[in-house]
């Protein structure tokens, strides 16, 4: 009888027979088995995607090699896809057998990758729409799983020798183009380098990368620099989203892709230098960032993804831990953790982006600090969301102010608010200003009522209030846009004082930092917080202050208003120039006007700020008797008969 060696040995022999057997019986039908899997790819094309496929010639050359001229890819109703003139490529023979396919070698001349958007028509919509099958099924989905398919499918794809000769790629998005044309792109031996032609209908560039790549053993340390003198400019975002960008070198390198038991992990990082960005929603000016690298470990399960608190984000001086993850293990929850480690308060300023900042230039600080932020958001349940912002500060002092003077909150100031970039009038915040009203000349009404729409907390917060935040975010989530804020009586003030009304992102992150640092640094005091903020708001079409709004609307010194003029000051402080729209043509109050004042006192009654007494008012009509009377629109009743008024005509502003 044969011993089990012995069988496994004949096994292993009729095994290799099979597989000779096959490899000649393929070697010898290759071609035919090419042309039809290529007349299978052209009838796909054509069924699915309504597009023609073609290509002139095909043939294997020696074992694993294969030819192709004059491939083509066009839609049927749009302008041709891809294109290219001749390509030369070998496949792994082993990895085939085992139903991988796996690019060996590539060679690439002459020709074109285009993308073309002609009004709404795109000569690549049709293959960037999903199978119904696909979308029913894309919960159901391993991250982990699908995402190492993909990586690993790309890899194979990339040769382990490649040489690219004359190849462009093209974007024309209804007259918007860009077109990178790459010279010479070279793969040997692991060492890669390209030379790139850059051409816009604003600039043209050359560019160069070079670099270790080896897809077998998923690793990769790539180069971006420019040839040109200068920066390197990032193509078509200009035009199209009117984003100008441009850096001086980039560097991407990836460590490590491992995927161990239902866990991918990939490890890496990528550096950038003088990052230039240029937005009218970002800054005014040009954004700078000298230097920042960010070093990742991207970890992804099989009902999660995220990017691990391992990671170290890095701008210049400053550190930043970040925790990013997406989970829908039961319910769809978003995560973000941010943490700052103990930072030198000077290294931080000093780090903040230029152009970013602009008030800060110039500060000084002493001591330390770290940050801690914890974010998180369950789509099924909203109102569980959580938001805890927490800095720890040792010595923490302001030796020195930047552009922004926050000391001049105590003393007198000229106030210009500036208003879709034009300067308004100056208004004197002082007592030499006849229109200057102290804390006390105010109607103790009209600070409750402005304190209770505007910063019910206002005496005991330290510029934010992490509840208003909460609802905020919940807020503009479900209506998916900027629906409501959450700004404080304090952020108002340094928006007022010390910044512009410009919606950027500058804008609103200077904002937080210098409310921070005027609360925290006990600055001002409260009550000269509140006292400025009354003199210097908007309270009308140029009005500007109570003083000035007490005597435009009423006739009267801010000191005599009654209830019922406070709240409605407080009402309109949001929209002060649309004030007369709460007004019918007899003078009074609209419906919701109306509705609006009686639910504002009703939250100031249940909170003890008004009582019984107060609301005798009610009975009373609210009646504009100062020159604002003139902006209502009211109905003209004849006294005496028509014909013996004169006409008088309807005045109306456009405000």
């Amino acid at each position: 009888m044969k011993t089990v060696k012995q069988k496994i040995l004949l096994f292993l022999k009729l095994l290799t027979v099979f597989f000779i057997v096959v490899a000649i019986s393929l070697y010898f039908l290759r071609d035919t088995i090419l042309n039809q899997a290529i007349a299978n790819i052209s009838s796909k094309m054509e069924l699915k995607y309504d597009s023609n496929f073609t290509v002139k010639q095909a043939n294997f050359e020696g074992f694993s090699g294969l030819r192709l001229t004059e491939i083509t890819l066009k839609p049927k109703k749009a302008d041709t896809l891809i294109n290219i003139k001749k390509l030369t490529t070998s496949i792994n023979v082993w990895k085939l057998i085992v139903g991988e396919f796996q690019v060996g070698t590539l060679e690439i001349q002459n020709g074109f990758v285009q993308l073309v958007q002609k009004g709404d028509i795109k000569n690549f919509a049709a293959f960037l729409k999903k199978d119904k099958n696909e979308l029913v099924n894309s919960r159901k989905k391993d991250y982990a799983e699908l995402a190492y398919r993909i990586i690993s499918r790309i890899l194979n794809l990339v040769p382990t020798d490649m040489n690219v000769e004359n190849l462009i790629f093209k974007l024309d998005d209804n007259g918007k183009k860009a077109t990178i044309k790459i010279d010479k792109l070279v793969l040997q031996n692991k060492k890669l380098e390209t030379s790139l032609n850059i051409k816009t209908n604003s600039f043209t560039q050359r560019w160069k990368i070079k670099g270790f790549a080896d897809p077998r053993e998923q690793k990769a340390d790539i180069r971006f620099f420019n040839l040109d003198t200068g920066a390197i400019k990032v193509p078509y975002l200009d035009e199209r989203y009117n984003l100008i960008s441009s850096f001086d070198s980039i560097r991407l390198k990836i460590d490590n892709i491992d995927r161990t038991g239902n866990e991918l992990r990939i490890d890496g990082f990528t550096s950038i230098a003088n990052l230039k960005i240029n937005h009218p929603r970002i800054a005014r000016k040009n954004v700078i960032i000298k230097n920042a690298r960010f070093d990742y470990r991207f970890l992804l399960g099989s009902d999660f993804i995220s990017v691990d608190s391992t990671s170290t984000l890095q701008l210049n001086k400053i550190k930043i831990h970040p925790y990013i993850a997406y989970e829908t293990a039961q319910d769809t929850v978003y995560k973000l953790k941010v943490a700052i480690p103990k930072t030198k308060a000077q290294d931080f300023i000093n780090s903040l982006p230029d152009g970013l900042f602009t008030n800060f230039q110039g500060m000084e600080a002493d001591g330390t600090f770290d940050y801690y932020l914890d974010f998180q958001y369950n789509i099924n349940k909203p109102k569980e969301l959580v938001f805890d912002s927490k800095l720890k500060k040792k010595n923490l002092k302001i030796t020195k102010y930047g552009t922004a003077n926050l000391n001049k909150l105590n003393s007198e100031f000229v106030y210009r608010a500036i208003i879709e970039d034009v300067l308004q009038r100056p208004v004197l915040v002082g007592n030499a200003n006849p229109n200057y009203i102290s804390l006390e000349q105010i109607s103790p009404y009209l600070q409750k009522s402005v304190l209770t729409t505007e910063d019910p907390s206002f005496f005991s917060h330290r510029g934010f209030i992490n509840e208003a935040f909460k609802q905020s975010i919940i807020k503009n989530i479900k209506t998916k846009k900027f629906s409501r804020g959450a700004s404080t009586i304090s952020m108002q003030l340094v928006k007022n004082v010390f910044l512009t009304r410009e919606k950027t992102l500058s804008r609103k992150l200077e904002e937080i930092l210098l409310v921070y640092v005027l609360e925290n640094n006990r600055i001002a005091s409260k009550e000269r917080m509140l006292e400025v903020y009354f003199n210097v708001i908007e309270w009308g079409p140029n009005i500007y202050g109570i003083g000035e709004a007490s005597r435009f609307y009423f006739n009267k010194n801010p000191s005599e208003l009654n209830l019922k003029e406070c709240l409605f000051l407080a009402r309109i402080i949001p929209s002060p120039k649309k004030f007369m729209y709460q007004f019918n043509d007899e003078g009074t109050l609209k419906e919701f006007a109306v509705q609006q004042e009686s639910f504002l006192t009703n939250i100031m009654t249940r909170r003890g700020l008004l009582s019984s007494k107060d609301t005798i008012y009610k009975q009373q009509k609210l009646l504009i008797s100062g020159p604002a009377k003139s902006y209502l629109r009211l109905k003209v009743t004849p006294s005496s008969p028509i014909d013996s008024i004169p006409f008088l005509p309807d005045f109306e502003f456009d405000l």
